[in-house]
């Protein structure tokens, strides 16, 4: 596939503008929309932007796959307006890009996908907006109330995360017959795995 272009948006959300990037398949000649996909980084205070290597796999995953991916920055990071809400401001601002994506775009299938804090709000936003596919990566469930989840869920986690460790997110799954696909000698940031990463999203989704 070609490499898609991505454009970076300033949209409106509750507290003020969203800077999110897009990158859209369908802008490509002979490119089809397939799907979009709405990518959640991880906690804010502690580095997390839209660029963080496991939200850009994310991003050409979906692309790959034919999905307008979209990667905004939560409150007080980058362009973004607004401060750090522990979850709940950045719940509300991306049901608001959701639903300018859905306008936008159409009735494609819609993907939430997240990646630790970003995992937490997507499983909010899930509930408000029921998408079609949850894809929660490394979620950190041992530090936020991270909601239950629909089955057909993909939960991925690394087998030595060193920031949510594997036992807790098990946990978490039990009660909710959730199967969970754990990366051998992963870490939280799945260094030297993204491409396991990208596969497995690939099969779940494709």
């Amino acid at each position: 596939m070609k490499q898609v272009t991505t454009a970076r948006l300033l949209l409106d959300g509750i507290a003020g503008k969203v800077e999110v990037d897009v990158s859209d398949p369908g802008l490509i000649p002979g490119g089809q929309r397939r799907g979009i996909a709405l990518i959640a980084h991880p906690h804010p205070l502690m580095g997390g932007t839209k660029d963080n290597k496991v939200v850009t796999t994310l991003a050409r995953t979906f692309n790959a796959l034919g999905y307008v991916a979209l990667r905004p920055n939560f409150r007080g990071v980058g362009a973004s307006a607004g401060v750090h809400d522990e979850g709940r401001g950045e719940t509300t601002d991306l049901i608001a890009i959701a639903r300018y994506a859905q306008d936008k775009y159409g009735g494609l299938p819609f993907v939430c996908a997240g990646f630790s804090f970003g995992s937490f709000v997507q499983t909010r936003v899930a509930q408000e907006l029921n998408p079609d596919q949850l894809v929660l990566i490394a979620p950190a469930v041992n530090r936020f109330p991270t909601e239950h989840v629909a089955a057909g869920t993909l939960v991925v986690h690394g087998e030595l995360d060193e920031v949510v460790p594997l036992t807790a997110v098990f946990e978490w799954a039990r009660p909710q017959n959730l199967a969970v696909v754990v990366v051998p000698g992963g870490e939280h940031f799945f260094h030297g795995r993204l491409h396991q990463l990208h596969d497995i999203v690939m099969r779940h989704c494709g």
